[in-house]
């Protein structure tokens, strides 16, 4: 079929002529669109980070937080692999409004650039390096072609690229090597103008746009005759430098007509076997449907008659209820199939029954019954705990007896639940419930549940004194069965009761235990790094050999706890209470111990180099060989504290207060008698070149000794003379 001719032309500018000492072509659009990012950038992570900073130190009365950002992190977490990292639920009403406008401000400012690009052809960054995209005829290129540029061209094809080969690649979740290679999708559209005659990269191709050297406002272009096919361009009139600077393109607008479809020609031409296919396709689909309605019919009165068989049963077994048959009666009930029902009224019997032996019939009917039975017993456990506590204040011994044996009954079908169906429990919640360990002989319980898989549950609240987790998972991978993405099982035991808890080698990474009452618990070993433990009561915890890596601890209370060999590199402590804390040997690496009270603590050996401890009380604190180096000490309270040895090199003393502090270690004269006295020659290099100018309350024999060793001090620069 005959198309229209195609007008071909080639446009050249008069006003294309580039400054001698201006950069590539190539590099100024790579700095432009680094620009344009930029900006985009900025104008997203500048009002979020003043939202963080509103929330983290100007009290407000709390708001949930605004649903459509829940919703948009949710949606992101879910294409990145990434888990959902914003840091609060609750916020300020100025934090929210903030990061609303981080979502908003980067969609206006990215449709200003568009509005520009469509209106003018330049947008900021490209008048800056002064760039200008333009259609063939010199025009800016209009809505229509600036979005497909834009959004078609450079983002969405180049990035989806990019994103298809690291999602089904086996790169994920690491978004360095989906940057990567977002980056080389980039770069490799920016370095394809190099190898196009018109210098035209491939979203220009697709919007068919050009990009030139440009000066305020759009030049005015001359029509050359087009080359013809085989002739080259200084042949055609044009030299190379003339050919550098060509902005235009061969414009092509051949007519497209419909052309009638091939399979219509064959059905004319094949009447007799086109009736065969749909004669036979027909009679098919008939029959797969009435085969298929059969079969539903069928197993719908299949499910009714094993419904009316089980209900038939339950009544049946409801009414054997009589003193000498209710045992059996009860046990048999757990194997029905009829869950709600029976699960709420066995809770039923459980909560008004009197006999020891029943009750423990009527908890192992409902543990066999599986995790469907968790919730009420949930209920039921909560309800009894109130009994139970009214019941101090009144009531006789042996109805306290019977409200703590249903107690009793509670714990321990829940437990067994939680042992004996742990795969199967996909979620539970199991706030505010009572697990607490009793050791009274009749009512006697302790939750032990070692070596399990306790990632889906919720504790919140819960009490679960002197339970037993030790080497059990409270953090696991989600259905994707990778770590760190944005379906992991992160089990939430924030404000739960866990004194005397044993956790030993248990994984707490990333769990939410904030307000959590951990007194004397066991935490040897522990994986608690990224856990969220702001206002926790950490108070005598056995912490030795356990990782806290970037935990959060604000407002923490670790008064004599053990850290022996901890890890807190990064850790958040700001404001917590460490005093009497045993840390000999532990890395607080670039950890926040603002505000942190340490007096009297052992942190002999720990590893503080570029920590921040501004304002931090160290007073009568052991520091003997603790590395200083580079930490951020202005206005500490060093009073009376032990420094021999530790290294001070590059730290930030201005303000400290060093009143008492002891810089070398004080041995004894004789064996069987104290006496303050500096070993003959000793000396340190870690006080080399250490800045004690700004240093309050430093004594004649603190100046001397540190003098001695090299520290900067006006006063000894005057004893030197």
């Amino acid at each position: 079929m005959a198309s229209s001719s195609a007008t071909r032309g080639i446009y050249r500018s008069k006003q294309v002529s580039m400054p001698a000492n201006s950069l590539p072509l190539l590099a100024r659009r790579c700095g432009a669109w680094a620009a344009e990012v930029s900006l985009i950038v900025a104008s997203a992570l500048i009002p979020f980070s003043v939202g963080l900073y509103a929330q983290s130190h100007l009290p407000a009365k709390s708001v949930p937080l605004n649903p459509v950002l829940a919703n948009v992190e949710a949606a992101v977490a879910k294409t990145l692999i990434i888990p959902m990292r914003l840091p609060y639920r609750q916020v300020s009403p100025l934090t929210n409004l903030l990061w609303t406008g981080a979502l908003v401000t980067p969609l206006l400012v990215a449709g200003g650039q568009i509005y520009l690009l469509a209106k003018t052809g330049k947008t900021l960054p490209k008048r800056w390096f002064g760039l200008q995209v333009v259609t063939a005829a010199g025009d800016p290129p209009g809505f229509k072609r600036a979005l497909l540029r834009e959004g078609v061209g450079k983002w969405g094809i180049l990035l989806g690229v990019a994103y298809t080969i690291w999602r089904f690649s086996g790169a994920v979740p690491d978004l360095g090597i989906l940057t990567g290679l977002a980056g080389l999708m980039l770069l490799a559209d920016a370095v394809s103008a190099r190898f196009n005659p018109q210098r035209q990269t491939f979203h220009d191709r697709l919007a068919r746009t050009f990009i030139l050297d440009a000066e305020g406002s759009v030049p005015k272009f001359q029509r050359f005759d087009a080359p013809r096919f085989g002739q080259s361009g200084a042949s055609a009139g044009l030299n190379d430098e003339d050919e550098d600077a060509t902005i235009a393109a061969l414009v092509l607008t051949p007519e497209t007509r419909w052309r009638r479809s091939g399979i219509l020609n064959w059905i004319r031409q094949n009447p007799g076997v086109t009736l065969l296919i749909v004669t036979v396709t027909t009679l098919g689909s008939v029959l797969i449907t009435f085969v298929g309605t059969q079969v539903y019919i069928q197993s719908q009165v299949n499910w009714r008659q094993g419904r009316q068989q089980d209900k038939e049963t339950f009544l049946q077994l409801v009414n054997k209820f009589a003193p000498d048959q209710r045992r059996g009666a009860i046990l048999a009930m757990g194997t029905l199939n009829q869950p709600d029902a029976q699960i709420q009224l066995l809770t039923d019997l459980l909560s008004l029954e009197t006999e020891p032996q029943l009750m423990d019939a009527i908890g192992q009917a409902l543990v066999t019954t599986g995790p469907k039975a968790l919730p009420f017993l949930q209920r039921l456990n909560q309800s009894v705990r109130n009994d139970l506590e009214s019941l101090r204040y009144g009531g006789n011994r042996q109805e306290r007896q019977q409200v703590a044996l249903r107690l009793r009954t509670t714990q321990r079908a829940i437990a067994r639940i939680l042992t004996l169906y742990n795969e199967q429990i996909h979620a539970a919640d199991l706030s505010r419930t009572n697990l607490a360990q009793t050791t009274s002989d009749s009512t006697q319980f302790t939750l032990v549940l070692d070596k399990t898989d306790l990632s889906r549950i919720q504790f919140r609240g819960a009490i679960l004194t002197n339970a037993s987790f030790q080497e059990s998972r409270f953090y696991g991978a989600g259905e994707d069965r990778l770590f760190g993405t944005f379906d992991d099982k992160i089990a939430d035991l924030s404000g739960a009761d866990l004194k005397e808890a044993n956790f030993t080698g248990a994984l707490l990474s990333q769990v939410l235990m904030n307000g959590t009452s951990l007194i004397r618990a066991n935490l040897n070993k522990a994986n608690l790094s990224r856990a969220h433990l702001k206002n926790a009561n950490l108070s005598s915890a056995q912490l030795t050999g356990a990782n806290l890596g970037q935990a959060v601890l604000t407002n923490a209370s670790l008064t004599g706890a053990s850290l022996g060999d901890a890890n807190l590199a990064g850790a958040n402590l700001q404001r917590a209470r460490l005093s009497q804390v045993k840390a000999v040997g532990t890395n607080f690496q670039w950890a926040n111990l603002t505000q942190t009270e340490w007096q009297q603590a052992d942190l002999s050996g720990a590893d503080l180099r570029q920590s921040n401890l501004q304002n931090a009380d160290l007073s009568s604190t052991r520091l003997v060989g603790a590395n200083l180096a580079g930490a951020q000490l202005q206005s500490a309270n060093f009073r009376n504290a032990d420094l021999s040895e530790a290294d001070l090199r590059e730290a930030k003393l201005a303000g400290a207060d060093f009143q008492g502090v002891t810089f070398v270690a004080i041995v004894p004269a004789t064996p069987d008698q104290f006496v303050q006295a500096m070993p003959a020659g000793a000396s340190s290099i870690y006080l080399q070149g250490v800045d004690f100018s700004l240093v309050k309350n430093l004594n004649v024999k603190q100046l001397t000794y540190i003098c001695a060793q090299g520290a900067l001090h006006p006063k000894c620069a005057v004893s030197n003379r």
